[in-house]
């Protein structure tokens, strides 16, 4: 019984021993062979204090947190998976960058790449075969036929050939007749100008002139632009039918606020993107030369015309709207990125940093000029920092796969 009491008590004193902090002895309370059983006792109760304490284990735990928030920012992207996305890096480097005026403009046909086929008589339409939009035509094809036969006044062909055979016989009769004075040269005269726009009206209109009816024809080489009639469309003599266009150099007039026209002397060229393909085009990659800009702004606007002329490929549509980018002044030292570098989440811009062969670090940065293709940096990179150019998007991904942890170190 005494033994289990001795049990209990010294269970007590161990409990004690764990929740003090600092147990304080004094060698004069004990004798030499107490102190030899103290001791003995110290070191048992050392080792307590390290369980009881867990000192040891929260070192542990610590030095791992520390090491694991130390990686945490870091995306892994292996180089296999890398080249296979299309990731491209480059050494970010100072460099000119221009100034660039942000507007709209319209892209237009310049003058002499256009023309228009009129109707040389009146009457209904009918085209010619398939006539569309964007098809090519030479000089000379036909378009559209304009028939006149149910018409009140007739084929105007036919009266047009009638009145000349008329005018012709008249002026024939009175030509033999001056010469012996019989009329006066004034009556002859009167009769051969008829004559002579009697012929030339006739010749004009028998030109093209079928059973079917007038024939219009292309009046240059190109495409169709516009069609601006249907089929059976009642038309009257000049009225526009077919736009055609040789697209082989364009206008690019851009509108520019009042607030910048004290810069506008200083611009030398343009970028300006389509809405169709999205894609950029350099006006000096096109050969393209400012035209003029305007000394005051439009009727009813705000905006000062600046017109720009370039050479069309074949990828442009005149008449389309585009942004446009107008390049200014010269900066020089500037760090700037390709469009294509940058990712944007809640109107805020970041990169990609390159750590190592397939560690990336998300960079938030501020963006300054952008002329359309590539962005001036103004913060969050430095001369030398390796950044994603191509293939950001694919890193991004990347880095919401390797916020799932793989592994857990939890037990």
């Amino acid at each position: 019984m005494k033994k289990l009491i001795f049990v209990g008590i010294l269970g007590l004193f161990v409990l004690g021993s764990c929740n003090n902090s600092t147990v304080t002895h004094t060698h004069n309370e004990h004798d030499h062979a107490t102190e030899g059983h103290n001791h003995e006792a110290e070191g048992s109760d050392h080792s307590h204090e390290g369980e009881c304490s867990g000192e040891h284990n929260h070192e542990a735990t610590d030095g791992h947190n520390e090491s694991a928030e130390a990686h945490s920012d870091e995306i892994i992207l292996p180089k296999a998976k890398a080249e296979a996305a299309g990731v491209k890096v480059s050494v970010i480097e100072p460099a000119p960058f221009q100034q660039v005026i942000k507007t709209s403009g319209q892209v237009l046909a310049a003058q002499g790449d256009e023309s228009v086929a009129v109707a040389t008589v009146a009457g209904v339409v009918s085209f010619r075969g398939k006539v569309t939009e964007g098809m090519s035509v030479g000089n000379g094809t036909p378009l559209v036929t304009i028939s006149s036969k149910n018409i009140a006044d007739g084929d105007p062909v036919q009266r047009a050939r009638i009145a000349y055979e008329v005018s012709k016989k008249e002026y024939e009769r009175m030509k033999e007749l001056v010469k012996n004075k019989i009329v006066s040269d004034k009556d002859f005269a009167q009769a051969e100008q008829s004559y002579e726009n009697a012929r030339l009206s006739y010749e004009a209109l028998s030109k093209n002139h079928s059973a079917i009816g007038q024939s219009i024809t292309a009046p240059i080489a190109g495409y169709v632009k516009s069609i601006l009639v249907k089929e059976g469309d009642y038309v009257t003599i000049g009225q526009p039918l077919v736009s055609v266009t040789q697209n082989r150099r364009l206008f690019l007039r851009a509108e520019v606020s009042e607030k910048y026209y004290p810069y506008l002397r200083t611009i030398s060229s343009a970028n300006f993107q389509t809405p169709y393909n999205n894609q950029v085009y350099e006006l000096k990659t096109l050969n393209g030369k400012l035209l003029s800009f305007g000394k005051a702004a439009g009727d009813n606007s705000f905006y000062v015309p600046v017109t720009f002329e370039f050479d069309n490929k074949g990828e442009v549509i005149p008449g389309s709207f585009v942004e446009v980018f107008l390049l200014s002044s010269t900066m020089e030292n500037v760090l700037s990125l390709p469009r294509t570098a940058l990712t944007e989440e809640q109107g805020i811009f970041f990169i990609y940093l390159q750590l190592d062969e397939e560690g990336y670090k998300k960079q938030e940065v501020t963006i300054g000029a952008d002329n359309g293709k590539s962005v001036q940096i103004l913060t969050g990179v430095k001369a030398g920092d390796r950044v994603v150019t191509e293939g950001a998007y694919q890193v991004r991904l990347a880095s919401a796969s390797n916020a799932i942890p793989a592994h857990s170190h939890e037990h």
